[in-house]
Parts: C-alpha cells; sequence; structure tokens
C-alpha cells in the first residue's frame, strides 16, 4: 500500500511549486500526461528506496473566491483524514500570519506526523526570519526554496524517516488474491455495482467507523471467483461535503487505485466521456494498474445497435490514446445485466498482469519481428537488439531488450515492440512496461 503525503498551507506560499519541485526529483516512473490541474497535483516520488505519493491539496480547491479560511479547513481536514504525514508550508519571507496559526492548531490537534517547511529561503536574511516558525509548536521548521531546490534533499529525508511504518502482514495475507477497485466520478454508479456484485442492498463492510482511514478490503468468494473489493474509508460527515464531493472523490480514487490490482472503470452511458474519466484514467495509467472499462447505465441508453456500440467503444479508445488494449463492458448495475461478466473479465486482466511469457518464445517471436522492422539506424550508426527477456516477479509485465545502444531506441519504436508483444500474446487491459539495456 503506497504511502501518502499531502502538502498543505494557506495560499501562496509556494505549495504547487514545492510540489513541482518534490515530484520532479523522483526517478522517471511517471510519465506526466497534462490533463486538467487536479492532475497536477497528484505525483509519485522515490526517495532512498521508500516510493510514495505526494498531494497538493491546495490543488482540489473548488471555489476559489470562497472565504480562504474555510478552504484551508478543508484541505486540513482532507489532510488529516486521508495522509499517512503532512507538509505544513509556510513563508519565511512573510513570518507567521493569523492563517498559519489557525492551521497549526489543527495540526497540533492531529496525530499524523507533521513537517513545518518554511519556504522562500532564497532572499538573503529569510533564513534568520525561520526562528520564530517554533512559535507554531510544531518542532524544527525545514528551510527550504522550493523555487531552487534549496533544502530539498533534507526535506524528503526527514519525510522518508517521518513516514509511520505499516505492518506488511496485512498485504502478506492478501498478495495472492486479486484486488479489484470499483473508481469513476460520482453518480457513474459504483456503489449500485457493488450492490450487484454481492446481490442486496447494503455494502458488506468490515470497518468500524474511526478505525482505519486506509483501505477497506471486503473479500467475495461468489460466482466461484475470490477477490477483494478495496473500498477507501468513507467520509463520515456525508451531508457536509456535498459541494465538495468531487474534491474528496478524487483523493479517496488515488487511495483505491493505489491499493488495487486492477481497476473496474465506471463510465455513465447517459453522460459520455467527461474530463473527470479522463483524468481518472491518468491515475490508473500513472500507477500502472490494470484496467477494465465498464458503461454501466445502459439500460437506459435508447440505441443499443453495434453500430452505437462501436462509435461509443470508439469514442472511449480515443479519449484514452495510446493505451488501447483493455476491455470495455456494456453493463447494467441496475438490471444485473453483464455484471457477472465484469468480474470475469477483471479476473482475465488480472491473470494477464501475471502472465510469463517464456524466454525461447519470446526470442523467437520477437527477434524476428525485429529483423522485419529494424530500429531506425542513427547518424549511420545501426542499433543491434540481440536478446529479449522477461523481468521476474515484476509488478507490471516488463520486457527487456538487450542492445548495444539503448539511448538511441526511440518511443515510436518501442511502442513497434510493445503492439508486437501485444499482437503474440495476452496483455488486454493490463499496461507493460518495453526498456532497452545495454548488453
Amino acid at each position: 500500500m503506497g504511502q501518502m503525503i499531502a502538502i498543505v498551507g494557506r495560499p501562496n506560499v509556494g505549495k504547487s511549486t514545492l510540489f513541482n519541485r518534490l515530484t520532479q526529483t523522483r526517478t522517471a516512473i511517471v510519465n506526466d500526461t497534462a490533463g486538467t490541474t487536479r492532475d497536477r497535483q497528484y505525483g509519485k516520488v522515490e526517495w532512498n528506496g521508500k516510493e510514495f505519493s505526494i498531494v497538493d491539496t491546495g490543488g482540489w480547491v473548488v471555489n476559489s473566491d470562497d472565504i480562504f479560511e474555510s478552504e484551508i479547513n478543508k484541505q486540513v481536514a482532507l489532510a488529516i483524514e486521508q495522509a499517512d504525514e503532512i507538509l505544513f508550508v509556510v513563508d519565511a519571507m512573510n513570518g507567521v500570519t493569523d492563517l498559519d496559526d489557525h492551521v497549526a492548531e489543527i495540526l497540533r490537534r492531529s496525530t499524523k506526523p507533521v513537517i513545518l517547511v518554511a519556504n522562500k529561503v532564497d532572499a538573503g536574511d529569510s533564513i534568520y526570519n525561520i526562528a520564530e516558525f517554533y512559535a507554531l509548536g510544531l518542532g524544527e521548521p525545514y528551510p527550504v526554496s522550493a523555487s531552487s531546490g534549496y533544502g530539498t534533499g533534507d526535506l524528503l529525508d526527514e519525510v522518508v524517516k517521518k513516514l509511520p511504518v505499516k505492518d506488511d502482514d496485512e498485504s502478506e495475507h492478501l498478495d495472492n488474491i486479486p484486488k479489484f477497485a470499483i473508481v469513476g466520478r460520482p453518480n457513474a454508479g459504483k456503489s449500485s455495482i457493488i450492490n450487484a456484485f454481492i446481490d442486496e442492498d447494503r455494502h458488506i463492510v468490515t470497518d468500524i467507523a474511526g478505525t482505519t482511514r486506509d483501505s477497506i478490503y471486503t473479500r467475495y468468494n461468489k460466482f466461484g471467483f475470490d477477490f477483494y473489493l478495496v473500498d477507501t474509508a468513507g467520509i463520515r460527515k456525508k451531508n457536509k461535503v456535498n459541494e465538495d464531493i468531487e474534491y474528496y472523490s478524487v483523493i479517496r480514487s488515488i487511495r483505491a487505485i493505489e491499493a488495487s490490482d486492477v481497476c473496474i472503470l465506471m463510465i455513465d452511458a447517459t453522460r459520455g466521456i467527461e474530463s473527470q474519466d479522463v483524468s481518472i484514467f491518468g491515475l490508473i495509467q500513472r500507477n500502472k494498474k490494470g484496467l477494465v472499462v465498464v458503461v454501466n447505465k445502459w439500460d437506459l441508453v435508447e440505441d443499443k445497435s453495434q453500430k452505437a456500440i462501436a462509435h461509443f467503444e470508439k469514442a472511449i479508445r480515443d479519449r484514452f490514446a495510446p493505451f488501447v488494449d483493455f476491455p470495455i463492458i456494456f453493463a447494467s448495475a441496475l438490471t444485473k445485466q453483464r455484471i457477472y461478466k465484469v468480474l470475469e473479465t477483471a479476473v482475465e486482466v488480472y491473470e494477464n498482469r501475471r502472465r510469463v511469457v517464456p524466454t525461447s518464445q519470446l526470442n523467437t517471436v520477437m527477434l524476428e519481428a525485429i529483423a522485419a522492422y529494424p530500429p531506425p539506424a542513427n547518424k549511420g550508426k545501426f542499433v543491434k537488439i540481440k536478446y529479449v527477456t522477461m523481468l521476474k516477479d515484476a509488478a507490471v509485465p516488463t520486457f527487456i531488450f538487450f542492445c548495444n545502444l539503448p539511448q538511441w531506441v526511440k518511443e515510436p519504436y518501442r511502442r513497434y515492440l510493445e503492439n508486437k508483444i501485444r499482437e503474440n500474446w495476452n496483455y488486454t487491459g493490463t499496461p507493460i512496461n518495453v526498456f532497452m539495456r545495454e548488453k
């Protein structure tokens, strides 16, 4: 289960700049496809062998002309409820403000580890101003300059040090059973599909209010399947957060996606594909999870001809390109139409993620495909690919091609290799990695 760090602080202290700085120092495990601003507030970081995600809660402010205080209260409440650790950013040039005091007071009452970050320490004297932040009662302020990068390495060291230690027992016994997350924007029918799976009008939940805000795994042994459905701990103050349901649902989607193997993405047939569907798809892609797209409420659509289906499928694949090799199921949670098929397909995608191709077979097929269409020459030098193998025990199917000049194999050719792999072996629904290495 990945751990999540939330960045909080009043407006204009440099939260987004810090977020960008921290997520760009990562090793390149993320390919950012620009989407909505929301997407850019979530990134993955690897530091000292630990991987965690960072969320800039400020990026989710819905009504920005709202009074700062109520917005920041929401941010902080969300961070305390959902994150494992909190970075509280203050402005070293401005010193302590009333709003900082207010945030500090809420954070002092929480049990989560908090790191106080004094940003904008690049203006000469401001390093001497940071002593006043001790008054916030949150321990030592870390001086950084998000814009120049000063101090961010020390900050990340501290972040890793303070991450709560998770017991691995839980993940151990969950390991060999598929974990499915049902995601989608509000009202796409997530809870009704869960009810349809379990044939009852209630969530079978094993959580006791207030125990954990991590993901809850509910185990199903139905229709001969055995799997966990991942559900993130509910937001208990339902009535209060009505207008912010999206704000919350994005963070909860992140939690559920990170904890799962395969994501079942619900799209509302009556509304078509909306930008939020695309941003949730982006989160699934970034976490390299398996994908089954379910077009729900199909019972409400008038035109169910093959032509209409083909048109809808094409629209979905066009919006999600270049990743197009995933199943799409037209279903209805209400009438239970094709609900069984959804589970069956999710299990297939899970099995595809674990498919191992024997090395000899891989080389026979792929070296022939490479001979038929070799990588383009560069400045008169030829790239020779000699051997291919699969990485053992990788979370995502990972193929390594050994060659003389790996740096010259560019994206289009890697995509050619990926397509050839997909043509020959069933990797539908799962991303695959193609790496070039020097022999």
